[in-house]
């Protein structure tokens, strides 16, 4: 996957894409990422790319004309991102449908937002990473990158990503490592078994627990028609 990023602030992305994952998997040719700056697509000497809004109003406005200048002079196919409060709610899902791009652009919007004429005429699509705001669009585009490229074929182990949160609409099992006993606490000990399908139903049963107390509105899209859901669910309400 190629990934272009549209920003003001390119050294705030210098850190978390040269570390861990990310790196790796660039430089396994994996990923490929190219920062642009968009005050390199003004024409003015002082490379004004913002304006006062019209109708009045506190905050500055992002100008459409290097924004367009900068994102058509390398676009070269796939979605146009725009990073914003006002997007719909980036999740895994979203997050499984972009990592099936072969290209994809991040526009980290600044200030009061960006002019409409950019939404309108230039975006594809816009993407909020939750209810609340941020300074400027450049974290949003870092967790989006860091959530799509773990899901490219070849960047983690083949099936690690099958059962974690979010895959299924459930939350992910608890998980334990050595030692076996820690301060008193001990691993449950089905997972010490060797047993494997005691410790499928134990997985598949502690997944259902924790997703039904910390995020029902997940809980409540799981289809649970099946045989050893309805019995699972029989046994976290008889406790």
């Amino acid at each position: 996957m190629h990934v272009d990023i549209f920003t003001l602030f390119p050294g705030m992305f210098q850190g978390p894409f040269n570390e861990s994952m990310l790196k790796r998997a660039r430089e396994r040719g994996l990923l490929s990422i190219d920062l642009h700056n968009i005050r390199d697509a003004t024409t003015d000497k002082h490379h004004i790319v913002d304006d006062y809004p019209y109708g009045g109003g506190v905050g500055m406005v992002m100008k459409p004309e290097p924004i367009f200048a900068a994102v058509e002079a390398v676009y070269q196919g796939g979605p146009i991102i725009l990073m914003t409060p006002q997007g719909h709610l980036f999740n895994q899902q979203v997050a499984r449908s972009l990592a099936q791009e072969e290209r994809i652009t991040l526009l980290c919007g600044h200030y009061e937002g960006i002019d409409e004429r950019v939404c309108q005429h230039l975006v594809t699509d816009q993407l909020s990473i939750g209810d609340y705001v941020l300074t400027g669009g450049e974290l949003a585009a870092m967790v989006v990158v860091d959530a799509v490229s773990r899901l490219i074929a070849g960047v983690l182990t083949e099936g690690s990503t099958d059962e974690e949160s979010h895959s299924a609409n459930l939350l992910e099992y608890p998980q334990y490592t050595r030692p076996p006993e820690f301060c008193g606490w001990r691993v449950p000990d089905v997972l010490l078994s060797g047993h494997h399908e005691q410790i499928a139903r134990w997985r598949r049963k502690e997944a259902l627990r924790r997703t039904r107390e910390r995020r029902p509105d997940l809980f409540a899209k799981l289809d649970l028609s099946g045989k050893l859901d309805v019995k699972l669910l029989q046994e976290l309400e008889d406790g």
